[in-house]
């Protein structure tokens, strides 16, 4: 049970030293980069599942239908939003930070037009399961780069400082929380958004502690 009651980001050889690091090894920065791809892969994934969005794509597809905006150039418009909510938390950025609004959105808006979008119900579920673990190790992967988290994971690891509870536990608060303003607004709902709600807060807990592991073999 411990792997799902993390309460901080592990560091690893390859991790750097502080998020304010603008001059990072190669090694740090790409796997910073790859784990980003693969976050915003793990996104588009679960969007043409089908199944319903994960909660902050909920709401981007909520404020889409309200503004006229793509969810690529929204989600890079909430992500900026966010990283507001990180003054009170005294919530370090770096590198990262920024790399993490780019790529990710990026990412999204090219890959969406190539995914599959099945039919069939069960494979639906299983895209979205698939989509939500991936999100969660690509997460990580980037956490423990250590060169400053994106807006959403800041906001997860400051909230988490600040109430001392699991990673995981407040994760899915947070999501929980995006559903229903995302929800009101118009965005869609299904059970692949409840999958990721409560599986992407395990998910995280699961990939920092897989990475970690396995830098230290």
């Amino acid at each position: 049970m411990k792997i799902f009651l993390i309460k901080a980001v592990p560091k690893t050889n390859w991790s750097s030293k502080e998020p304010l690091n603008y001059k990072p090894r190669s090694i740090t920065l790409f796997v910073l980069c790859f784990g980003l791809a693969l976050f915003g892969l793990g996104e588009s994934i679960i969007i043409t599942a089908g199944a319903g969005m994960s909660p902050w794509t909920v709401l981007a597809e909520g404020l889409s239908k309200t503004f006229g905006l793509s969810i690529g150039k929204l989600t890079f418009w909430i992500s900026l939003c966010v990283l507001i909510i990180w003054i009170p938390l005294k919530q370090m950025p770096g590198i990262g930070t920024i790399l993490n609004v780019i790529i990710i959105a990026a990412v999204i808006e090219w890959s969406l037009p190539y995914l599959p979008h099945p039919e069939d119900f069960l494979i639906t579920v299983l895209q979205a399961v698939f989509g939500t673990l991936l999100v969660g190790f690509a997460s990580g992967i980037y956490l423990i780069a250590n060169l400053g988290p994106g807006p959403r994971d800041g906001l997860m690891t400051g909230f988490q400082r600040v109430s001392g509870l699991p990673i995981a536990w407040v994760r899915a608060f947070i999501e929980l929380t995006i559903i229903s303003i995302g929800w009101k607004l118009g965005g869609t709902i299904g059970i692949g958004t409840l999958i990721f709600a409560f599986g992407i807060g395990p998910a995280v807990s699961v990939g920092l502690y897989s990475i970690s592991a396995i830098s230290k073999k």
